[in-house]
């Protein structure tokens, strides 16, 4: 009897040692590239993406490092293992020294944005149509149907494009869209209609860090999500809380 409960003891420290071993492996910061967004991704820290990101990190002794840089270089960085994680990805997106983890933390309405004489689109119409996106986003992976589409560097030009008929429909995410409308001075010449929305996830590093890193992101979302702690954050940026 006095045998078993030595070995007990033994099991039970050696139990809490490696606990206490995995809370000090997990690294003091994490390393967060994105594409700068307005009012969700600033390059100053602020914006709703960075908010939620710090009520998910920071309680738990991680701080955010931010590197602000194009969307494709910020997935790239992440590959590199120069970057533990990658902001505004859709599941599954990238192959590859990535992964993902359960849950997302926000979602993008997806858009048409076009000249108000096309059709309005639909889900099931959109193949009809020449459409085009920012390179990398990679939506023809998330919409049924499409073969015409056109990938482009910048936002700059879309409306110069739909103007010309060298495209049908312009394809983004809702500030996206607003951000190109704001460009010219005849919003009203467009519409923008809504066709479905896509969660959005933290793409990791496939290291043990990233791991870590996944594990801890996935506890705490699982946390705030019960008790409703994000739904200020996203009341106060005025956006859907995407957890109803």
């Amino acid at each position: 009897m006095r045998m078993r409960q030595v070995w007990l003891g033994a099991l039970l420290m050696l139990c809490a040692l490696g606990g206490a071993q995995a809370q000090s492996e997990l690294p003091g910061e994490i390393r967060l590239a994105s594409e700068i967004w307005e009012a969700y991704t600033e390059a100053d820290g602020t914006g709703l993406g960075w908010d939620v990101m710090r009520k998910v990190f920071e309680p738990a002794g991680v701080r955010l490092s931010i590197h602000s840089v194009p969307y494709t270089r910020s997935i790239g960085l992440v590959q590199r293992d120069e970057a533990d994680a990658w902001v505004g990805s859709y599941r599954d997106e990238v192959e590859g020294q990535v992964f993902y983890p359960t849950h997302h933390y926000d979602r993008d309405q997806i858009v048409a944005l076009s000249l108000k004489d096309k059709p309005v689109p639909t889900l099931d119409s959109l193949g009809k149509y020449r459409l085009v996106w920012v390179r990398g986003y990679g939506y023809e992976e998330y919409l049924p149907n499409v073969h015409d589409y056109r990938e482009v560097q910048r936002r700059s030009g879309i409306l110069g494009m739909l103007d010309l008929g060298h495209a049908d429909f312009y394809i983004d995410a809702r500030p996206e869209v607003d951000y190109v409308l704001s460009l010219t001075g005849k919003p009203h010449q467009y519409r923008a209609t809504d066709l479905t929305q896509l969660p959005l996830y933290l793409g990791f590093a496939d290291t043990p860090r990233g791991h870590a890193l996944a594990e801890l992101f996935d506890r705490r979302m699982a946390q705030l999500i019960a008790s409703g702690e994000l739904r200020p954050i996203f009341a106060h940026w005025r956006q859907p809380y995407p957890f109803d």
